[in-house]
């Protein structure tokens, strides 16, 4: 099964490119937010994607979906785990930030969701019903790649549950604090980093 690929961008078109890889091209589809993000890319740039494989009974042509970090591959599955939403509709649906779904998830915002591209209301509702309490880390990702991703997949989610379970924050309130607090800092890179920033912003207030 492919993970991971790193090679050279050799074709693009609308919703997929072609990455060659040691002289072989792989046919990789792409969701709208991660195109979006290799505009600058020139062909014969080189890109690494982390790939989701998809092959089945009924599809037996292996399908390879792109994501630029862990962290939004991880999204996409949680995604896909909603009844009657698929790989390819996910792909097609996925036309914002995962940090966008994510918060509309949280806040029971069917009226956002409708508007990914091929859910309908009921979906909207299956995808609240289903994920909603799963994917506040993900709220919290940045919409552009880069080392926040990673570290909020390591333990931001780790450090929500103390801010409300243990020191009585309302999530909400929470989630602003750990915002706040990556802003001020983007190198934070621990759980201890995190809850010093924390803190420290609320001592400036």
């Amino acid at each position: 099964m492919i993970a991971y690929l790193k090679g050279s961008l050799f074709q693009r078109e609308e919703d997929r490119i072609i990455l060659l890889v040691n002289q072989v091209g792989y046919e990789v589809i792409l969701p709208a937010f991660v195109m979006e993000t290799l505009a600058p890319k020139a062909i014969g740039d080189e890109l690494a994607l982390f790939i989701y494989y998809h092959h089945t009974e009924r599809q037996p042509a292996p399908i390879l979906i792109g994501f630029n970090s862990d962290v939004e591959k991880e999204f996409f599955q949680h995604f896909i785990s909603v009844e009657a939403i698929g790989p390819l509709k996910a792909v097609k649906a996925l036309n914002r930030p995962i940090g966008d779904i994510a918060d509309a998830i949280e806040a029971n915002d069917v009226a956002v969701l409708k508007n990914l591209k091929g859910i309908g209301a009921r979906t909207a509702q299956k995808i609240v019903a289903t994920l909603g309490g799963k994917v506040g880390k993900f709220a919290l990702t940045p919409g552009d790649p880069g080392p926040k991703p990673e570290m909020a997949a390591a333990f931001v989610e780790n450090v929500l549950d103390v801010l409300v379970a243990q020191l009585g924050h309302k999530s909400a309130e929470a989630k602003q604090m750990i915002a706040d607090a990556l802003e001020r800092n983007s190198a934070i890179a621990s759980p201890e980093a995190l809850f010093d920033e924390i803190f420290r912003g609320n001592m400036v207030k």
